[in-house]
């Protein structure tokens, strides 16, 4: 029997990414938020989550990519962290998506910058690469994750 693993998947730009399914609290639709002073530019600001305040970190910012269009408001991934709650944004959602274990690789040789310490590995899909995002490292980069690595 083959293990799997589970992945709530997403899109930045064109390409396709996953976090495993039992670091996501939850999917929402953008949230206003409030911008915070005198803070790394990835973090966009806070969000009021039924009560919990919860920063939202821009994914496509923390990759170093090109913002996004000002007509796309982005996703909320609320991911659950050793330090609580953090949302990213990302352009697009996508599904639950089951992977093979035999499947995941170590990140390859073209990835290059922001990605290569942000991404955990890849798995070989069908149609396409699953770069598997370490939501750990996502924040740590940030100065206001405690986690550094």
């Amino acid at each position: 029997m083959t293990d799997t693993q589970q992945f709530c998947t997403f899109f930045l730009k064109e390409q396709f990414f996953g976090v495993p399914v039992q670091r996501v609290q939850e999917v929402i639709r953008y949230q206003e938020m409030t911008r915070v002073p005198l803070v790394p530019p990835e973090i966009r600001g806070l969000i009021n989550l039924r009560g919990q305040i919860v920063m939202a970190l821009d994914l496509r910012r923390r990759f170093e990519m090109e913002e996004r269009p000002g007509s796309q408001l982005p996703m909320n991934v609320v991911v659950r962290t050793e330090d609580g709650a953090v949302s990213f944004l990302v352009d697009e959602i996508g599904d639950v998506l089951e992977a093979r274990e035999e499947n995941f690789e170590p990140p390859p040789e073209t990835l290059h910058g922001k990605a290569r310490e942000l991404v955990r590995g890849v798995y070989k899909l069908q149609d396409r690469l699953m770069l598997v995002l370490d939501p750990e490292r996502a924040i740590a980069g940030t100065e206001t994750g405690r986690g550094e690595n």
